[in-house]
């Protein structure tokens, strides 16, 4: 599909693409196939492709599911520019190439999935603009590929991106849009839509509306529980998040403290630079009323994955971290803590 060109790439020099390239090729090794993923994608680079079929497409599932991994566990500043290289130089020839009306559906579905994890990593790094130009071409694909699942998705991260930039009655919006796009949707998928509809809720202040969502959320998360164990992104450590985000904004820090502790057990560990964000929050918290070495020791478990993520939002909690306990340094934890943090810090993020 025309258009789908990334601004990033616009000031790539040569050696840069180069570096990209061995990234991309590490990536796809990894696939399942891997002889015949990287032939593909040295063939429609080289522009001998001219046809496409579902194996291409299969292609770009499996490169897609690789890299969210990848940014899962360590982060998206290596993997975001990755996944831009990807999206120009194999996803939007493959758009372009003749194929079965079957095969570029399922292709634009594919590259949807592709811009809406690309614009997820611009916003882990405070890049909110350039998220924005990957989410609205992710809704676009999306929408025409009759993938209502990536579309709601889509729909959500962007109220995530609002309610986190504070710019409830967006947030608000948006997580409505991304309700009614999906009227039938499974009780995980009604439970990942309701918990950010009570977010933004909370966030403007309508508290009755807030706790009703995140009730429905609750409902939605025991059924989908109570099923055949399936692969979802929601699960009970999200709802937990969500319930702690309710309770901050409508001014009970303690509850919220509880469920942020309680989502930190549920949490997957491999996902490092979550674990890294909410931990930073709850311990934000924890501070606020008044639990400084227990603040500290949940600071203390952020500093030790550190050094294994490279992700602005962590770079962030880490800044906000040291400035936060700089008024205690009289105290031994705080004080410890505060050195710790110096050593795994890159000058920029130091405080």
């Amino acid at each position: 599909m025309e258009g789908l060109i990334d601004p990033e790439r616009q000031n790539m020099d040569p050696s840069r693409r180069s570096v990209l390239g061995a990234g991309l090729f590490s990536v796809a090794l990894t696939v399942p196939d891997w002889p015949d993923v990287v032939g593909r994608m040295e063939a429609v680079q080289s522009g001998r492709v001219q046809r496409i079929g579902i194996p291409e497409v299969n292609m770009v599932v499996a490169m897609t599911e690789r890299v969210s991994e990848l940014d899962d566990q360590f982060g998206g500043r290596h993997a975001r520019p990755m996944a831009a290289a990807f999206l120009v130089n194999t996803v939007a020839p493959y758009l372009r190439a003749d194929s079965t009306a079957e095969a570029r559906k399922a292709m634009m579905s594919a590259a949807s999935d592709l811009c809406y994890l690309t614009g997820y990593m611009a916003v882990d790094e405070g890049m909110h603009g350039l998220a924005q130009q990957y989410y609205l071409k992710a809704l676009e694909l999306a929408g025409a590929s009759e993938d209502h699942l990536t579309y709601c998705t889509t729909l959500r991260g962007m109220s995530v991106q609002a309610v986190d930039l504070r710019h409830g009655k967006t947030a608000m919006r948006l997580a409505d849009a991304a309700a009614s796009a999906s009227p039938q949707a499974g009780p995980r998928m009604r439970a990942f839509l309701a918990g950010q509809q009570a977010h933004a809720s909370a966030q403007l202040g309508e508290r009755t509306k807030a706790l009703m969502y995140l009730r429905e959320a609750e409902v939605a998360m025991e059924k989908a529980e109570s099923q055949a164990k399936t692969f979802g992104s929601h699960n009970p450590s999200s709802l937990a998040y969500h319930a702690g985000q309710v309770r901050y904004e409508l001014g009970d820090i303690t509850g919220s403290v509880k469920e942020l502790e309680e989502s930190d057990k549920l949490r997957h560990s491999s996902f490092k630079r979550n674990r890294i964000r909410y931990l930073s929050m709850l311990a934000e918290r924890q501070l606020e009323i008044g639990h400084l070495e227990i603040a500290c020791a949940t600071w203390g478990k952020v500093v030790e994955i550190y050094p294994d993520v490279q992700s602005g939002q962590c770079d962030k909690a880490m800044s906000v971290m040291q400035a936060r306990i700089r008024p205690y340094l009289k105290n031994q934890t705080a004080k410890n803590l505060h050195e710790r943090a110096q050593l795994v810090s890159p000058a920029a993020v130091a405080v």
